[in-house]
């Protein structure tokens, strides 16, 4: 076997209740924060300052107008935007406790009752509330991880409960989800049984709220669409899928369910299916990567990525093409929802924080935005990798600047696209000169499914491969780079550092996964086996061991400086792949710095930790580019 956990010295990091560990990550922090104090003091008010403009993070429409989740005045914020257009606030995070986010809010479809979901320093452990709009009164509260809440009427109510760390009712061992019935407080598991672990199901309602509308996943290349009649969960059954693809049902119309289906090459494509099993394919695929479709009264609405930046298509019932709309800025449409007459979505960019949309029967109306000011522009970046795939990256900078110190940001993997998104720390390192540059690498799906599955498992070296011909081509073209990646992008990160070093200025590496001999036995780790491999069957391990940034790391070599920095409350990546990575990085001589938060985790944070955390990561973005006046 390629991973000997005995020939691991720092295993004992991996016990967060150490007092001898917490003495160890406090003094790393310590030091880091005092070496980036400096410039990360500098930079603050101005981060700050693009941390306070307000930013919707998430729509959900209901018949009495849309739930708003916002980002505002140091809080998060849950507010009505009625249909006339005046707003009424109903959350502030502040309300609910020291270092509280808000993570999602979903009405029932009148809008007289809402899910909070939140929880303490951005665990995904936390709280839902089932709220009556009008009183506020607190109906029903839930604890864990739990979401999905459909309702049904009065007080009862599906939701959806994961199990992390314990079996489920029926046996299975973790993590898996399942459903639940809930009424007048009590509450029985009404569908999932012996859906097994790593596997996960997810919960909605069709339009007219006689359908139940389910997903079962395995990984994040496939799934199953599931449906019934709401009130009958033992009529829920696969209506599509199951096999090599992904398959969600979108909604049940005039007596057919509507499903979108990934196979065939993986574009995405929607499907009609009567009672009696045929299927018809309403929108076929095509060169774009469906990103997201809903139902209206009036057809479908749906949004889809070219080169990464997203259009919006509205067609009827039959799949014939009314309109599309795009954005002369490329963009983000996220938070694609609707009412049943009219749908909303919100568009972002990387200078514009949100405009909210309506699109009904006069078109499509903006109902709200913020812009950053200053001249930006964003060019396209191609850059070729290795095997020959062309690869897409944005880059952003002020009008007339030809950058010699750039941000590189990057994920590549889960299906996830990288879209134009609206980075507050980014800004003052535009207006300083800088360029910040986001690549579209395989393992997400900004060209479709056949562009994830080239990055996982086996294949998962492409990732790396596309971002190091990024770095390249901006080197190429006179820039000094850093690179920056979260998550799965923290792995790319570290991959990236340990496979070619001397091509970067800097690595900043967040809430990591960086061990690819233990990470399916940290927290939930055993769930992105499908995507990563198993590090317990032999053939797996070969490839994992290859690039694992952890069992790559090499006394002798010139390392680029870097910083990891991680959070206590990030219960989905354990913060000991960052807290062991810094210790191998030490013992091995090589210069880095860790910055560990104690109210945060992998949801997030509140404003306030985060302005502080962003705050230190661009302090060392600055000094590793020559940028900072400390340096």
């Amino acid at each position: 076997m390629p991973f000997n956990e005995d020939a691991d010295p720092y295993l004992w990091l991996e016990n967060l209740e150490d007092p001898k560990v917490i003495e160890w990550v406090t003094t790393r922090d310590a030091e880091a924060r005092s070496a980036l104090a400096p410039t990360s003091n500098s930079l603050r008010s101005r981060i700050e300052t693009y941390y306070g403009i307000p930013l919707v993070i998430s729509l959900e429409a209901s018949r009495r107008g849309v739930f708003a989740l916002l980002r505002e005045e140091g809080a998060y914020k849950v507010k009505l935007i009625h249909r006339d257009g005046s707003i009424r606030d109903l959350v502030d995070s502040r309300d609910l406790g020291e270092d509280i986010l808000i993570k999602h809010v979903h009405p029932d479809p009148g809008g007289d009752r809402y899910a909070l979901n939140y929880s303490h320093a951005g665990s995904d452990k936390g709280y839902t509330d089932l709220i009556d709009a009008d009183s506020g009164e607190t109906l029903d509260r839930l604890e864990g991880v739990t979401d999905d809440v459909t309702w049904l009427g009065d007080d009862r109510y599906y939701y959806v409960r994961s199990y992390r760390e314990t079996a489920t009712p029926d046996g299975v061992e973790p993590p898996t989800n399942r459903v639940f019935l809930r009424d007048g407080g009590r509450e029985e598991m009404v569908y999932g049984e012996g859906v097994p672990t790593s596997h996960w199901l997810s919960l909605g309602e069709s339009l007219e709220g006689d359908k139940a509308l389910l997903v079962k996943s395995y990984g994040w290349h496939r799934s199953t669409a599931i449906a019934g009649d709401l009130e009958s969960p033992d009529s829920w059954e696969k209506i599509y899928g199951g096999e090599d693809f992904r398959a969600y049902p979108i909604d049940y119309i005039r007596g057919k369910y509507f499903v979108a289906s990934f196979e065939g090459n993986g574009w995405g494509q929607i499907l009609s299916l009567d009672e009696a099993g045929s299927v018809e394919t309403v929108i076929g695929e095509g060169k774009e990567s469906l990103q997201s479709v809903i139902a209206t009264t009036d057809g479908l609405v749906s949004t889809y990525m070219m080169d990464a930046s997203s259009l919006v298509r509205r067609h009827d019932i039959r799949g014939r093409l009314v309109d599309e709309f795009d954005f002369e800025t490329p963009g983000s449409v996220t938070s694609l929802t609707t009412d049943g007459s009219e749908c909303f979505f919100r568009y972002q960019s990387f200078t514009t924080p949100h405009r909210v949309y309506r699109l009904g029967a006069e078109g499509l109306k903006p109902l709200m935005s913020e812009e950053v000011p200053g001249d930006f522009v964003v060019e396209n970046l191609w850059s070729t990798s290795r095997d020959g795939t062309r690869v897409h990256s944005f880059l952003v900078k002020k009008k007339g600047v030809t950058p010699s110190k750039t941000l590189l940001y990057g994920y590549g993997g889960f299906s996830i696209p990288l879209t134009p998104s609206y980075f507050p720390s980014a800004i003052p390192l535009l207006e300083d000169g800088g360029a910040f540059v986001q690549a579209n690498l395989r393992g997400g799906t900004e060209y479709g499914e056949e562009w994830h599955r080239a990055g996982m498992r086996e294949r998962k070296q492409n990732v790396f491969d596309d971002f190091i011909s990024v770095i390249e081509k901006l080197r190429e073209e006179g820039s000094r780079v850093v690179a920056t990646g979260r998550s799965n992008g923290g792995l790319l990160v570290g991959a990236t550092m340990t496979q070619r070093p001397e091509i970067l200025e800097g690595a900043v590496i967040g809430y990591p996964v960086l061990d690819m001999g233990r990470f399916h036995k940290l927290l939930i780790g055993k769930a992105w086996v499908p995507e990563y491999g198993d590090p317990e069957d032999p053939e797996d391990a070969e490839f994992l061991s290859r690039y694992s940034p952890y069992h790559n790391v090499k006394r002798g070599v010139g390392y680029p400086p870097t910083l990891l920095f991680t959070g206590l409350h990030d219960d989905r990546v354990h913060p000991a792949h960052a807290l062991k990575f810094a210790a191998l990085l030490e013992d091995s001589g090589h210069k880095s710095l860790l910055r560990v938060e104690t109210k945060s985790g992998h949801a997030g944070a509140t404003p306030e930790t985060k302005i502080a955390e962003e705050s230190d990561v661009m302090a060392f973005v600055y000094r590793s580019l020559g940028m900072s006046r400390d340096t």
